[in-house]
């Protein structure tokens, strides 16, 4: 059999030193589990009134933002209304769409070649995240494979302009090291630019790669940056080099400058101007990030982005004087606005795409002259079957940790479950916990929270200590052992709303907890470690013992997690400690847990092992397994299968008659 697996056949009691828990499987993807178990685990068929009901939800789409054409005359997308991202063209703006790819693979795009005759596109298959570049003739519609290798990662850094050469890197050489290369479209030949040892990318480049900014990611958030000459292969330190911090570099107008963001000296982000070893900060001292920007091709304008408390804004900067500039107005009338971005700008820096995003509509994406000062809306939203006006808006409230912490969180309330509502009903709550697990919950456009809302659920989306956006200070609190001290936050929120959202009759309200990747970590840790505080969980892709996960992920990830977690060889104590594998016999609530077999992040293995662990002990638990999936379901009828199953879930084990205790271990 090719399932590698072999379980305990006794799990020791968490009383036990954690560190007799050994992992007991290894390799990851569809290779690492037999088809059998494939088989067994399924993905079980929903009933048709709900399939139907979410099959309308997630067929509310739109297009992505897209890519304009040299002349602007058409604008180039993805899009996933056929299940799948696919990329699409309109030949002006709300034009009828025409699709350009098919298949299996997830396409999205990586470039329009500067003469407008080609894309550069990158497909992927079954979330295997071994991406492989594609040319897509726009006159003949053909797509021509440019580089695709078996587990390997291709990605696609620029294109020269004169639209002959191409520059990607690849992991070819060895898994955890990422090489940069160059191929001439013209016979497809591939030249070495730069081997090096570790997970190196291209963060800039002048002069159609004469000259390159290259970036070296030590860990999740450490990284260095070196200039390198493509003629001499001289490699030129520029920032970060001996330093464990997190910078976001591109080259300035000016030689020699260069534009980044960084909190090295402030708890927040900053732009900054970096020249002679000196910073000069370019955007106001705020309490807020700045979470990133871009430059276009002409070096005109810095567009920067603003993440206030989870809500998106931006800025304007004169690239050269470092003025600030007016940004555009959109027309967004009548509904908060929860995120405003930019997209891409052409080559000769005269039109931007934006994007807007409200609670109440898909994403809206326009174009912006900047001359003429002219906004077009290119794209249209879709949403057959259903009223968005009913889609309800995240409220920022927050919740108190046992240490006096308030942590902020969004909250969706049905209408009839609202604290002050007149007839209100007594709700059940889930509990979503974000990924990362430096990302962050936001407000905005949802219909996977307002599938919950739909069924009677408050929803609520918490951003724990270790979130990005909050400062340097948050999200540094849960790095390595410092986890410990925080991973209490996940018990909390649970404890807070059940004495805080008391039911009309005086009793707790049910609380279930869910999340994605390290979500489904904390989910694990929520029904084990800190087992009684939630009356159910549904796990998707995520980590059950941090020392097989380590172990067993994708090499390219290792190196820059443990910087995160912590090593699985010096740590591994610390990290069985903080592993849901250590406390599964403390389980006292149904846990469900999903998982794609094809993951490279979070190996199959983290599922198989905590499932048939409790099975084994006589604890009931579901195990659904999407043999065709990688890190979460891309696919639609996937999704819907994904989502459906949870929502059943936990209305089967929420919304029975048994009340809720508050219950902390």
């Amino acid at each position: 059999m090719k399932n590698h697996i072999i379980l305990m056949t006794t799990l020791l009691l968490v009383q036990i030193a954690p560190k007799t828990l050994l992992a007991q499987y290894s390799g990851l993807g569809t290779e690492s589990v037999s088809q059998e178990t494939l088989k067994k685990y399924a993905p079980p068929a929903l009933d048709p009134f709900m399939a139907n009901k979410l099959k309308k939800m997630f067929d509310v789409t739109s297009p992505g933002m897209g890519v304009l054409s040299p002349d602007k005359k058409t604008l180039y997308f993805t899009w996933r209304v056929t299940g799948i991202s696919q990329v699409w063209k309109i030949d002006g703006p709300k034009s009828f769409p025409v699709q350009l790819t098919s298949g299996n693979d997830a396409v999205t795009i990586s470039e329009v070649a500067p003469n407008g005759k080609f894309l550069i596109i990158s497909k992927d298959l079954n979330g295997q995240e071994n991406p492989g570049l594609f040319k897509l003739d726009l006159k003949t519609g053909f797509v021509e494979e440019l580089y695709r290798k078996p587990k390997v990662q291709a990605g696609f850094s620029f294109i020269t302009d004169d639209s002959s050469t191409i520059y990607f890197t690849a992991n070819d050489k060895n898994p955890d090291s990422y090489s940069i290369y160059k191929m001439n479209l013209a016979d497809k030949s591939v030249e070495t630019v730069y081997d090096g040892k570790g997970a190196w990318w291209v963060a800039d480049q002048r002069n159609n790669g004469k000259k390159i900014l290259l970036v070296k990611y030590n860990g999740a958030k450490q990284n260095e940056y070196y200039d390198f000459d493509s003629k001499t292969k001289e490699l030129k330190p520029v920032i970060g080099q001996g330093e464990k911090e997190e910078y976001d570099v591109a080259y300035s107008a000016k030689d020699g400058e260069y534009l980044v963001v960084s909190n090295k000296t402030t708890d927040f982000k900053r732009l900054y101007l970096f020249a002679g070893g000196k910073f000069k900060a370019l955007t106001p001292e705020m309490n807020h990030e700045v979470s990133g920007f871009s430059l276009d091709h002409k070096y005109t304008r810095i567009i920067y982005s603003i993440n206030r408390d989870g809500y998106s804004d931006i800025g304007v900067l004169d690239a050269k004087t470092f003025k600030t500039l007016p940004t555009p107005k959109l027309p967004i009338k009548g509904v908060s606005v929860d995120h405003i971005f930019n997209g891409t700008t052409t080559r000769d820096a005269k039109v931007t795409m934006f994007g807007v995003i409200t609670s109440k509509a898909p994403r809206l994406g326009y174009s912006y002259d900047w001359g003429t000062q002219k906004l077009t809306q290119w794209v249209l939203p879709s949403a057959p079957e259903v009223d968005l006006s009913k889609f309800v808006v995240s409220e920022l409230l927050t919740y108190e940790t046992r240490d006096k912490v308030k942590i902020p969180m969004f909250v969706r309330f049905p209408e009839k479950c609202k604290l002050n509502a007149k007839n209100r009903e007594n709700c059940p709550v889930v509990v979503h916990f974000h990924g990362g697990p430096e990302g962050q919950s936001q407000p905005g456009f949802s219909t996977m929270a307002q599938a919950f809302v739909d069924e009677g659920f408050i929803f609520v989306e918490p951003n724990v200590r270790g979130s990005d956006g909050y400062g340097k200070k948050w999200v540094d609190m849960d790095n390595g052992p410092l986890r410990e001290n925080v991973i209490g936050d996940i018990e909390d929120a649970s404890i807070w709303i059940k004495a805080n959202w008391k039911n009309t009759d005086g009793t707790a309200p049910k609380v279930g907890v869910m999340g994605w990747s390290y979500g489904g970590y904390s989910t694990l840790l929520a029904m084990t470690r800190f087992a009684g505080a939630y009356e159910t969980g549904v796990a998707l892709v995520g980590m059950s013992n941090l020392v097989s996960f380590l172990n067993n992920t994708a090499p390219y990830r290792r190196a820059l997690r443990i910087s995160e977690y912590g090593d699985p060889v010096k740590d591994k104590e610390a990290l069985l400690k903080l592993s849901a594998v250590t406390y599964v016999d403390k389980v006292k609530a149904p846990l469900m847990i999903i998982q794609g077999a094809n993951d490279p992040r979070v190996p199959v293995g983290e599922a198989l092992q905590i499932h048939e662990t409790l099975t084994k002990k006589g604890i009931p638990s579901e195990l659904i397994v999407f043999a065709d999936e990688g890190h979460g379901s891309a696919k639609k009828e996937n999704q819907v299968l994904e989502i459906g199953n949870m929502i059943e879930f936990f209305k089967k084990h929420l919304k029975g008659n048994t009340q809720a205790k508050i219950t902390a271990n």
